[in-house]
């Protein structure tokens, strides 16, 4: 909203108490589920607005050309949808440093032999959004391959072009690495076929205008948050589970919700409500554990959905732990008890992560990772630096260091990089009205993409 006016952006900004975004729908930018707002844009634009102390107020673009349409209407301040800097936007836009970088992908079915190179792809239902990055590159590589040929859209998004190439009426689709990471739990017989761009910068989008007041700022802010580890930490929270399921895997978890998870769902509810908790982080874990087989054991000696020790199922009063109710109420039990002994400073969403890896490895090797994080210099308080140092607990020369010894420290790592990807695939499959934990029973009647 800078264009015109005599007044500073920034000024503009701190007067009227609220920074306007204009962003657009996606896995990588903004949702609102059930009512609850996120987004890696959006949290970054939030921290932004709070850095000058004002209210954040997001105009969210359906389709991708709005997006600009907005900023150049000027009724937005600038733009937070993901964008990449291309040449052709550098004419008519003022870009940030970048935040991350992101490579195309060509997305294609299972069902359809892998090309292997852009040339292969020719004369197939092969459509892209209009006017995006994805677009404007197609353009350049059509003058190396003259026979390239696609279509574009206005009216889908990315997401939506997956899916018409999950249910066959596309054979191809582009999409950004980082937002096919986050929805290939949907579509697990998709997958990427090549990269057809080298990285591309991500980067907030002002416009051209001789005030650089409020883009100073958001440049500065930036830059802060990089120096103090913040923007690895909101790129963590995002980004850094996406990758933990294979093809197999993410097929046999979309039909275990179907078969296991209905028979299972009252009493993951009922052990929420209990403890507090969330019931699709506790099925998450639960499957984690067992895969939701009440009838697992380890070669350990665990037991159970929730996979509990003789030892642990003792101290917290579950006599059976083959019985998937006794066994989901004490993981749900012993999970709490893992919050609670997490210091109150720690913020969500790391204590959360931190109470998994301790109900995965004991709290006594989560602390002794934390006291190596920290005198590494790390943030102790931050699952992003503490993940980077659990592994340390595995070699002699650190965990004769630690209270506790040694630990296969690589184990917890994992185990919460799965089960982020188990919950954030039931929360994007299952809706949660009103944002509570009783879900009916009816919502578990959920139509799964074709696989």
């Amino acid at each position: 909203m800078s264009g015109c006016s005599k007044e500073p952006q920034l000024d503009a900004v701190l007067n009227r108490g609220e920074l306007i975004v204009v962003t657009s729908l996606g896995p990588t930018t903004f949702h609102n589920r059930a009512g609850n707002e996120g987004g890696f844009e959006f949290e970054l634009a939030t921290l932004f607005a709070q850095s000058l102390g004002v209210k954040a107020r997001f105009i969210v673009s359906n389709n991708f050309d709005s997006v600009f349409s907005e900023l150049q209407a000027e009724q937005a301040d600038f733009i937070a949808a993901g964008l990449s800097i291309t040449p052709q936007r550098k004419q008519n836009l003022l870009f940030t440093p970048a935040y991350y970088q992101v490579k195309q992908q060509l997305i294609y079915h299972h069902r359809t032999r892998r090309p292997r190179s852009i040339d292969k792809i020719s004369g197939l239902f092969f459509e892209v959004v209009a006017n995006t990055s994805h677009a404007e590159n197609l353009t350049e590589l059509s003058k190396q391959y003259p026979a390239l040929t696609w279509s574009t859209s206005r009216n889908s998004s990315v997401s939506e072009l997956l899916e018409m190439v999950n249910s066959g009426l596309l054979d191809y689709t582009v999409a950004d690495s980082n937002q096919f990471e986050l929805l290939r739990g949907q579509y697990p017989k998709l997958s990427a076929a090549f990269d057809i761009s080298e990285p591309e910068d991500i980067a907030w989008a002002f416009a051209k205008t001789e005030d650089l007041s409020l883009y100073n700022k958001a440049v500065a802010f930036l830059q802060s948050i990089q120096d103090d580890g913040t923007l690895l930490q909101l790129q963590d929270k995002y980004f850094g589970y996406s990758k933990a399921l294979d093809y197999v895997g993410l097929c046999t978890y979309k039909r275990h919700i179907k078969d296991r998870l209905p028979s299972l769902l009252p009493y993951f509810r009922m052990a929420a409500i209990r403890y507090g908790l969330d019931w699709k982080l506790l099925a998450a874990i639960a499957y984690q554990e067992s895969h939701w087989n009440k009838d697992a054991v380890s070669p350990t000696g665990v037991r159970g959905i929730m996979m509990l020790t003789q030892a642990t199922a003792k101290q917290i009063g579950i006599e059976n732990r083959l019985d998937p109710q006794q066994s989901i109420i004490g993981g749900a039990r012993y999970l709490s008890t893992r919050l609670l002994n997490i210091p109150p400073r720690i913020q969500e969403p790391d204590r959360t992560w931190m109470a998994m890896a301790a109900y995965n490895i004991g709290f006594g090797h989560l602390e002794d990772a934390r006291i190596l994080t920290q005198k590494q210099g790390a943030n102790p308080d931050r699952w992003v630096d503490v993940k980077e140092h659990l592994p340390l607990l595995r070699k002699k020369e650190w965990y004769k260091k630690t209270k506790y010894g040694y630990a296969r420290g690589n184990e917890p790592v994992v185990y919460v990089r799965n089960i982020r990807h188990y919950y954030d695939i039931l929360q994007r499959l299952i809706p949660e009205p009103n944002n509570t934990n009783q879900t009916s029973d009816k919502a578990l009647n959920i139509n799964l993409p074709a696989l």
